[in-house]
């Protein structure tokens, strides 16, 4: 199973994301990942809560379900992979699966020297990792990438996930009907799609439930860093589930570090394309509804997200020595949104440009601005994942 970017051969044509705001999928007929087509199918609030959380009193293995916690949810995450995907695929079934940034980890780790040969490396890695993840690195699905070499020194990006997590999210994507053949966390995969150039580049993935902040130059990782927004309510939530008390009210919100890496109709009596229609409006009524929650949602968190990038801008300059002349925007904020709250916070001024554009998307796939359209920050990861 691979997180990260392939050195060697191709992921699959075919790739979902799985996020708390829905499901994108797309496809591409080769590495320069055009994507020929794509979809997105939005989930109602906490059907999926992607975190690692440890429940205070509780023991450390023990966690609730990503996918809700219930039957409904596991179902409406299933249904929503299915229709996303179905709307993609062609003959292939097998996909690259997108996962949170929240659902793994991500670290930076240095070594005085590292075996060349994997099976030998591997080892040492996941021995390092073992006081530095809050789940048993024996027991997580590990991998790593050499970022960058000199004499008496390794760095390298490593990426662990628990198996149980790793393992439900394969499960619902087994379950709606297709194979997962590489999974990628959010940011990594958006990375892999930017081209490889001397010049840093910040990138911000934002969402509903989390922001990562990550910094990359000539290909090397410089900085991952994430966000959990609403983590100690998610963390109450959770101890009720397991223990049967109540549920209390919100904390302060939690912060993680990571130093890481238009529809058409075919030719039917009018009544049956009045009811095509009907759905139709409806499925676009609900998607708007559910956006417009998440926008309401984030008012109270605005200014952890205006933080994070502002950290992340103060480190660029430190590491770099020249503030960033842009952010790249990625996830479903996007970037009119993210230019929004750094100005309701008064940081900057940054300038934000979306990390996708027009010329990334075939003839065959629809954006925003038309029914059933995808916003451009949705598509990054997938289109990343693709671009191999």
């Amino acid at each position: 199973m691979d997180f990260l970017p392939r050195t060697m051969g191709t992921r699959p044509r075919l790739a979902c994301e799985v996020r708390a705001e829905g499901v994108v999928a797309a496809r591409a007929e080769d590495a320069f990942a055009v994507l020929s087509a794509i979809a997105r199918v939005p989930l109602e609030d906490k059907v999926v809560v992607p975190r690692l959380h440890s429940v205070e009193g509780l023991e450390a293995s023990v966690a609730p379900s990503i996918l809700g916690g219930d039957a409904s949810g596991r179902a409406a995450v299933v249904a929503a992979l299915r229709k996303a995907l179905e709307a993609v695929a062609l003959r292939s079934r097998e996909v690259t699966l997108v996962v949170p940034d929240a659902a793994v980890r991500v670290l930076l780790l240095d070594f005085d020297e590292l075996p060349a040969k994997p099976f030998e490396a591997l080892p040492i890695v996941r021995f390092r990792l073992k006081k530095l993840l809050p789940f048993d690195a024996d027991d997580a699905a590990v991998s790593y990438q050499v970022m960058a070499t000199s004499k008496g020194s390794v760095q390298v990006l490593a990426v662990a996930m628990p198996r149980e997590l790793l393992a439900e999210y394969e499960s619902v994507v087994r379950e709606a009907g297709f194979e997962p053949g590489a999974v990628i966390p959010s940011t990594l995969a958006a990375l892999a799609g930017l081209p490889e150039q001397e010049a840093p580049a910040l990138v911000v993935n934002a969402g509903r439930e989390g922001v990562t902040t990550a910094i990359v130059k000539a290909g090397v990782l410089l900085l991952h860093r994430t966000v959990d927004l609403g983590a100690d309510l998610r963390a109450d939530a959770a101890a009720a589930q397991l223990t049967g008390n109540p549920v209390q009210a919100p904390h302060a919100v939690s912060e993680q570090w990571q130093r890481q890496e238009p529809a058409s109709f075919s030719d039917r009596n009018d009544a049956a394309a009045a009811i095509e229609a009907s759905a139709l409006a409806q499925e676009i009524v609900q998607q708007v509804e559910l956006e417009i929650a998440a926008e309401r949602n984030l008012t109270d968190t605005t200014g952890e997200v205006a933080q994070a990038i502002s950290v992340a801008a103060a480190y660029y300059e430190d590491t770099l020595q020249s503030p960033p002349s842009a952010i790249h925007a990625a996830g479903t904020l996007g970037a009119r949104t993210l230019t929004a709250m750094l100005s309701d916070a008064h940081v900057g001024p940054l300038a934000v440009q979306e990390m996708m554009h027009a010329q990334m998307l075939g003839a065959g796939a629809t954006t925003a601005g038309s029914p059933g359209g995808v916003p451009l920050g949705w598509l990054a990861g997938v289109r990343g994942a693709l671009a191999n």
